[in-house]
């Protein structure tokens, strides 16, 4: 049960007692359930086994909960039956037909027309069951987007198998029919010609680059991009799996490139499209794919309603959703594939859970993967732990004993395909934040190790220290099918040299270079960068910084804990609480440009703002004099007091890093300027003389924000 949580013949499902069905459902759910999560299956399964009873003895297929190959999305009941494919959303207890229900199950039918080939020369139904609604649909009538979807139904839970009956009479299903099988459930994940069209139009129409704003010289991007067109077509010639490590530093333009491969490698030979050799920008940071995704449909929308056409949001969405998507999706999709457990540290396709296609084989559509942000890949350990207990929650496939890292897997799942792939990997230096995020150095130990094969095309940059410590060059010198290109590393132009000279500064800022001061002059004239010790100044700074459209706001780390005292929230996990802050104009509160909720370098990583305030609290500090500097980490424990983070061990050393990289991302995340905020802390005393408030003393503070100073960064 790895794409739905229940599923059976008709027969099957009839003759089966309902609780030991809710059970089948609770086990394979594999987390913890709701009581009215488990209240409403038990519902629906009781409306079903009174609802098939006139057609127990044709070969139809009932699935519950069923998930959307790579799409995210989970259908309460799909009916196959004669032939048709029925989308059923069950909300038990509810007496009315709200809009957003009905838009809920249509665009459960289009994912499947959509991206589901099995589905695509198929009749869907889709229909909503408010399960006390009073009424039933009588008029049946083909959707606006005119593919064999008919315009969503909606009934009550009484009355839903006479509308089904209707549905059949109607579309002319008057045989029993069995090309609709339980094969349906594992069809492939295969976008239509004409959703990729559709994206194809909607990528183009819309300034990217106003999303994805970078610094590069455009010669530079446009030379990356005919290298990585280059090697693909060289694959493809020769029947070859390539990997290409492409670097830059943040605001170069690394996901504008990627974004531009993903649309034009499906478009060749005169911008026709070429199917089966399509490309997918895959990234596991979901603030960013969320952001990417509403700010280009929202755009599209706009547009189309500007032209007077017809289109729902939802549909710029899933257009977009073509090209831009989760990676961990796109990993479990390969997961669903493999037989489990594993055994012996093989991995094995099972063939009863996959349909072997005469081109991708076993491997999923794309020739082509853009994995953004690689070097956040996970360790073996982070992804066998993950999988062991069945993801964060337990509401994952289980894996026992998985062997591979997250970057061999997914080099493991291009390696499926039979005739040719590539990786374009795009890699930010020093940017690993997560415990368990491998780096660069997991990528080159599986391509070593598993997939010789694969030719390797790296940036000459990427030996430099920040990535895989300096040890690229180590790790690759027994591999003889490395080539190394500066066409690989994106440039920064000199009338534009923000990013380069920003990066640098940060870089030496961090380690205690003697030249971060002379850097600082060479930009602060371009790129102011102000110091303060008073959230209210920092926000009064930023307020007059801002002109029109531009964008601002307080970032800080996902270690810090002393921020509430300067009347600042954390913004709350969840992709859609990101969308709100990068997205919504200034008059709405969940907008950054209300100053009040920071986001961590989790959220952020990947995009940018205008003008940011960093706001340094006790989670890191700087100790020792102008000869002796050193950063000291801490962790604060919830209630009273911050701990050291000291030791020698693996573990100890990673978190180290992974603090110091955060401000790494902080620091880079404005296009414009940043002002630096680090608290005065509290020195106040009670009558008894001990400390106001013993997790803010100033001490925490005052070292860094000398240090800062010392750099030449005006204080206001």
């Amino acid at each position: 049960m790895t794409r739905c949580l229940y599923n059976s013949s008709f027969q099957e499902f009839l003759n089966k007692d309902a609780q030991s069905i809710l059970g089948s459902i609770g086990i394979n759910y594999h987390g913890d359930i709701l009581t009215t999560t488990n209240e409403a299956w038990a519902e629906e399964i009781s409306i079903m086994q009174l609802i098939l009873a006139p057609w127990k003895d044709e070969p139809g297929q009932i699935i519950f909960e069923y998930d959307i190959p790579r799409l995210g999305k989970r259908i309460d009941v799909v009916l196959l039956l004669r032939g048709l494919v029925f989308c059923l959303e069950f909300k038990v207890g509810q007496k009315d037909a709200l809009q957003s229900d009905v838009e809920q199950v249509l665009d459960y039918a289009l994912d499947l027309k959509n991206f589901h080939l099995l589905s695509q020369n198929r009749t869907i139904i889709p229909i909503l069951i408010p399960t006390n609604y009073n009424s039933s649909s009588t008029g049946f009538y083909a959707s606006v987007y005119d593919d064999s979807i008919y315009n969503p139904l909606i009934t009550g839970a009484n009355r839903l198998q006479k509308l089904i009956s209707d549905v059949i009479y109607h579309a002319n299903a008057i045989k029993p029919d069995d090309t609709l099988g339980a094969e349906w459930i594992i069809s492939p994940y295969s976008p239509t010609p004409t959703i990729i069209e559709a994206a194809r139009t909607l990528y183009e129409n819309h300034t990217v680059e106003n999303i994805t704003r970078h610094e590069a010289d455009k010669v530079s991007t446009d030379s990356t991009i005919a290298y990585i067109l280059d090697v693909i077509k060289t694959s493809k010639k020769n029947g070859q799996k390539s990997i290409c490590f492409v670097t830059g530093v943040p605001g170069a333009g690394k996901t504008l490139v990627g974004l531009d491969i993903a649309v034009k490698q499906s478009y060749q030979n005169g911008d026709k499209l070429v199917e089966d050799e399509g490309a997918v920008y895959l990234s596991g940071n979901g603030p960013l794919v969320a952001v990417l995704t509403e700010a280009l449909a929202i755009d599209n929308n706009k547009r189309c309603r500007e032209r007077n056409e017809r289109k729902n949001l939802s549909d710029s969405r899933r257009e977009v959703g073509k090209f831009i998507q989760i990676i961990h999706r796109y990993r479990d999709n390969m997961l669903a594939k493999i037989k489990n457990p594993v055994e012996n540290g093989v991995l094995e396709i099972d063939p009863e859970k996959a349909i072997k296609l005469a081109k991708s084989g076993y491997g999923e559509v794309e020739h082509v993967a853009i994995f953004d942000e690689a070097q956040r890949s996970w360790t073996h350990k982070r992804l066998a732990d993950y999988l062991r207990r069945g993801g964060t929650y337990g509401n994952k496939l289980k894996v026992p004993n998985f062997p591979y890292s997250e970057a061999a897997f997914l080099i493991w799942s291009l390696d499926q395909r039979e005739d040719w792939a590539t990786i374009i990997c795009l890699v930010g230096g020093g940017q690993e934040i997560n415990t368990g995020e491998a780096g660069i150095s997991e990528w080159i130990a599986a391509l070593n190790d598993r997939f010789p094969h694969w030719n390797v095309y790296i940036s000459n940059k990427l030996t430099e220290p920040e990535y895989a410590e300096g040890k690229v060059n180590q790790l690759l010198k027994e591999n003889p099918h490395v080539t190394y290109s500066d066409s690989l590393h994106l440039s920064v132009s000199l009338r534009s040299f923000r990013a380069e000279k920003l990066s640098s500064f940060v870089h030496s800022l961090l380690s205690f270079n003697p030249d971060a001061k002379d850097i600082y002059r060479e930009i602060k004239d371009r790129y102011p960068i102000v110091l303060t010790r008073d959230m209210t100044k920092a926000r009064e700074w930023l307020r007059k910084q801002v002109r029109g459209t531009q964008r601002t706001g307080v970032l800080v780390t996902k270690t810090a804990a002393r921020f509430k005292p300067l009347a600042v929230d954390i913004l709350e996990q969840g992709d859609e609480n990101a969308v709100h802050w990068f997205l919504e104009d200034k008059n709405d509160i969940r907008s950054s440009n209300y100053l009040e909720d920071a986001a961590t370098e989790i959220q952020v990583q990947g995009l940018e703002l205008d003008y940011t305030c960093v706001l340094w609290d006790a989670d890191m500090r700087c100790s020792g004099g102008s000869t002796s500097r050193a950063w000291k980490y801490f962790n604060f424990n919830g209630k009273t007091a911050w701990r050291e983070e000291t030791g020698n061990t693996d573990n100890s050393i990673e978190r180290r890093k992974y603090m110091l990289n955060a401000y790494r991302v902080l620091l880079t995340r404005a296009r414009i300027g940043m002002v630096i905020c680090v608290p005065t802390g509290n020195g106040n005393k009670t009558i008894s003389g001990f400390p106001e408030d013993a997790t803010r003393l100033p001490e925490f503070y005052d070292d860094t924000y000398n240090y800062l100073k010392s750099l030449g960064l005006r204080e206001i």
